[in-house]
């Protein structure tokens, strides 16, 4: 009887010395304590060692599979030329299976079996004759690369890279906004009319590395930096400035904190670029549907492209809104309509009244494309331009519909028609425009009514109301 195991350094085939072993499989760890007593158990017949990693994980996959690999159909192979026809003894009943239907073996795999292999692999380097150290090495190599193989593993599907880019883009833009506050307020000083001409950073920090001292403004070609106009408003006001004078040493100091700012924005219109780059490559779907920057923050605030695929729709449309949420829930109000996906450039098109709806589509859609681009194989984003195209014509129909509620509602129509029935109703009566008192009688002797009538009586004549 023959033994088919698997290691990670190769396949080996043993012959059983005692099939009643197989049939006492409680008492069988007593017989592989130590290398003497399993070699009186196993010989070792054939082993076909792998030539490399790769190997041995195509070999591993295809047993995963059920199938036959190259280094085993040629150890089989050799067992069959030599006329061995003896029962066999496999791990895995699939992997049995395909060898009966091509070399016509006889394969068994059952519990007993199972046992056998538990306490072969305690004695596996002494069996094989193989270093325990280098079949641990191996052991850990093909467990790695067969982790990687089952998760689809590539260096360019890594959202990790995706999650420190973000939050490290977040930290720039509050370090630059910082910085230029305070280069503004440091150099305002001087030119304080400069910040309110120049409203880009960038190109102020350039014009204050470039001018200096304000009275050095006239003489310097600034039309690389700002436009004309811009540039002629810029020299006049260094001319009439009511700025205070400052050292060299403090516009030394300016200076360097300006190269800083543009260092820094520099940097981050780099790393901008580079997230563009990483979320077309980790999910390009996501990206065309809410944009680079949206899709960042919420693969970030989920932890991983995984996690947030595991999301419901409702999830990803308030992820990023949770305080408000709860507080929500505890003081029994509406709970918040949209979170982080409030950024998106499809909600912010949209109207005030149907931002809530059309973040609970978006959302939907948004849902759908990331379990895409984290589980599905393909990575173009053909579902992603498709579903933002048919989102676009239901927002565009949503707008048209709202339009026509708000020019003509029924209540306002009503309204009208009321107006129209009251300005035509009746004609002028000229009887009843005089304000003077007449007489009137009352066909209910004097009550119930405001009507002023004369009574007279036998003896006297006298008002009565």
């Amino acid at each position: 009887m023959l033994v088919l195991f698997e290691t990670s350094a190769g396949y080996a085939v043993f012959k059983l010395l005692d099939e009643k072993k197989l049939q006492e499989t409680s008492n069988l760890y007593a017989d592989f304590e130590s290398p003497e007593k399993a070699a009186k158990v196993l010989k070792l017949v054939s082993f076909e060692k792998f030539d490399d990693t790769t190997q041995a994980l195509a070999a591993v996959t295809a047993t995963v599979e059920g199938k036959i690999s190259k280094p085993l159909k040629k150890l089989l192979k050799r067992l069959v030329n030599s006329d061995i026809q003896e029962k066999l003894l496999v791990a895995d009943s699939a992997l049995g299976k395909a060898i009966k239907e091509k070399f016509s073996f006889e394969c068994t795999a059952n519990s007993s079996v199972q046992d056998l292999m538990r306490v072969i692999r305690s004695q596996a380097d002494s069996l094989l004759q193989i270093d325990e150290k280098e079949l641990a090495a191996m052991r850990i190599g093909l467990a790695h690369s067969l982790s990687r193989y089952k998760l689809k593993f590539s260096p360019d599907k890594v959202d990790t890279m995706i999650v420190q880019a973000i939050a490290l883009l977040d930290d720039l833009d509050k370090e630059i906004n910082n910085y230029i506050m305070r280069c503004k307020e440091w150099y305002g000083w001087h030119f304080p009319e400069l910040a309110k001409i120049v409203q880009d950073n960038v190109a102020f920090c350039k014009i204050v590395l470039r001018i200096g001292y304000r009275t050095a403004a006239a003489e310097l070609d600034l039309s690389d930096i700002l436009p004309t106009d811009v540039e002629t408003q810029v020299k006049e006001a260094a001319e009439i400035s009511m700025g205070t004078e400052i050292s060299e040493e403090d516009i030394t100091n300016i200076r360097h904190l300006c190269t800083q700012v543009i260092e820094i924005s520099d940097y981050r219109a780099q790393l901008f670029e580079y997230l563009k780059n990483r979320m077309m490559a980790v999910a390009p779907n996501l990206t065309v549907l809410v944009g680079e920057l949206v899709g960042a923050r919420l693969i970030a605030h989920a932890g991983s492209l995984v996690n947030l695929a595991k999301h419901p729709s409702s999830t990803i449309q308030i992820l990023g809104a949770e305080k408000a949420l709860f507080r929500a829930m505890k003081t029994k109000h509406d709970t918040p309509k949209y979170g982080l996906i409030y950024h998106a450039s499809l909600v912010g098109q949209t109207s005030a009244k149907l931002k809530g709806k059309v973040s609970r589509m978006l959302a939907a859609k948004s849902s759908l494309a990331v379990r895409v681009d984290a589980l599905g194989e393909d990575t173009d984003a053909t579902m992603g331009i498709e579903q933002r195209a048919d989102l676009e014509k239901k927002f565009s129909l949503l707008e048209q519909n709202a339009t026509k509620r708000i020019s003509g509602t029924g209540k306002m129509q009503a309204k009208f028609d009321k107006y129209q029935k009251n300005s035509e109703r009746g004609q002028f009566n000229q009887d009843q425009s005089s304000t003077l008192p007449h007489k009137r009688q009352s066909d209910f002797g004097g009550r119930g009514g405001a009507n002023k009538r004369f009574r007279s009586d036998n003896m006297n004549k006298s008002f009565v109301v």
